[in-house]
């Protein structure tokens, strides 16, 4: 994991916390919030203010979030918006984080001065028992303020102020006059700079989950289904469809009806044959990682050369992909994979909805020797393979993420999974022949009208 560190591809863009006058505030906070404090007098924060050297500390890597469930958070700054969230219990977490602060960056500019922000993620349920309670998670709500009550003490002030100005005797209420005054010291004027932040409540609809080995909830569909990533549940649960991951057909249908993944050779303004050879790689790499395989400075010509030389290890995923490149390059006949064929997701991408950032996960747990694919859009399960692969792939993987995805993280993240249009007005083989994807829906047999 050093090397990932190193190269900024592990605890990266995390806020380094080292003035004293910062650290006081986060003790004051994690006081009011846990009960503890740290010892440390420089460590790094995520967007929700966890620090993994204070997890270690403390031996509690779930020290702001009690169960996996409320998240608790301490903001020092804004600028944490731009950080990752670690110890990732549910996939909306950090979307909703990063749309409070934004929505209230001003204010918590303002606040975050003088004092810490403190809260909580809130949600119905304070400990999951059993997946069907996951269910009943459909509305967030964040609660906040500084340390000091400083919000609070706010809308006293406001409540205070209006009795004043329509209670007739108010003008010789020396106590109320008191009050306020006193009050005014910590809040400032109100009247002339509103303290106050915006509680959006956000629905929680389709979501994964880290809780009972990993779920991901797709109650909000027109399919609703609930796919396991572990052994499936013996209860009933709140939607007809229970799959796991071994169940592909009924993954790739679910995906099918609702709409929800498109093949990569579809997108418009994409290389599709130039991502389907990178995945390729990726396989090679991992099936010549232990044969002694020097991963340093290798090209195109290298990676052709490894694929001859392992050619009868390389799996059903690497021959599958090669039949898609070969028809994204060159045209001809279509391949016939189906849904089962272990390259049948490696194929897939999400398509344009709302849920298309949760599907990529989905695929990228379908597909886990794309070992890009895998950061990008599911750091957890990255992490956790990363540790049990050979050295000789952790090199190259590494290297390869640093030198050609660090550098612009939005171009490609946008030339693998977005949607925009090609402005160019050239089509290639794939796209040229639409109407057959539509068909086959995407790889297998021609579907019955």
């Amino acid at each position: 994991m050093i090397r990932l560190i190193q190269s900024g591809l592990m605890f990266g863009n995390l806020v380094h916390i080292s003035s004293a006058a910062l650290v006081e505030r986060y003790n004051r906070a994690l006081q009011h919030l846990a009960g503890k404090t740290t010892a440390l007098t420089d460590f790094h924060i995520d967007i929700s203010g966890y620090s993994p050297e204070i997890g270690d500390e403390l031996g509690d890597p779930l020290y702001l979030n009690p169960n996996g469930v409320n998240r608790q958070f301490i903001l020092l700054t804004p600028e944490q918006k731009r950080a990752p969230l670690l110890n990732v219990k549910f996939s909306t977490s950090r979307p909703i984080l990063r749309e409070f602060i934004e929505a209230n960056e001003a204010q918590l500019f303002a606040l975050t001065a003088t004092d810490a922000v403190a809260g909580e993620l809130v949600n119905s349920v304070f400990k999951l028992r059993s997946p069907a309670d996951l269910f009943t998670l459909r509305k967030i709500e964040i609660e906040a303020d500084t340390v000091g009550g400083t919000l609070k003490n706010a809308d006293k002030l406001a409540a205070m102020i209006e009795r004043f100005k329509t209670e007739n005797d108010a003008w010789f209420d020396d106590v109320l006059i008191a009050e306020m005054i006193g009050i005014s010291k910590q809040t400032g004027d109100i009247s002339r700079n509103p303290v106050h932040l915006s509680h959006k409540a956000h629905e929680q609809r389709n979501f994964w989950t880290a809780h009972f080995g990993g779920l991901y909830l797709f109650p909000d569909v027109e399919h609703p289904a609930m796919i396991c990533v572990g052994e499936k549940p013996r209860e009933e649960m709140p939607v007809k469809y229970v799959l796991d991951l071994g169940e592909r057909n009924r993954i790739a249908k679910f995906l099918d009806f609702n709409k929800l993944a498109e093949p990569i050779v579809r997108a418009r303004g994409m290389d599709a044959a130039a991502v389907l050879r990178q995945k390729m790689d990726f396989i090679v790499i991992d099936t010549a990682a232990g044969a002694g395989l020097n991963p340093a400075g290798l090209d195109r010509g290298d990676m052709r050369r490894l694929a001859r030389m392992h050619a009868d290890r390389l799996p059903d995923e690497y021959h599958g992909l090669a039949q898609l490149a070969r028809w994204a390059e060159n045209g001809g006949d279509w391949p016939r994979i189906s849904a089962d064929h272990p390259a049948y997701f490696y194929g897939l991408r999400a398509a344009d909805t709302p849920d298309r950032d949760l599907v990529n996960m989905l695929l990228a747990e379908l597909a886990p020797l794309d070992a890009r694919q895998l950061f990008i859009c599911h750091k957890e399960l990255f992490y956790r393979l990363y540790a049990t692969w050979p050295e000789a792939k952790r090199a190259f993987v590494a290297d390869f993420l640093a030198r050609e995805y660090q550098v612009d993280k939005a171009g490609a993240r946008a030339a693998l999974f977005g949607h925009e249009p090609d402005m160019s007005g050239a089509q290639s083989p794939a796209q040229a022949d639409e109407r057959l994807i539509e068909r086959v829906g995407p790889w297998g047999a021609i579907r019955r009208r």
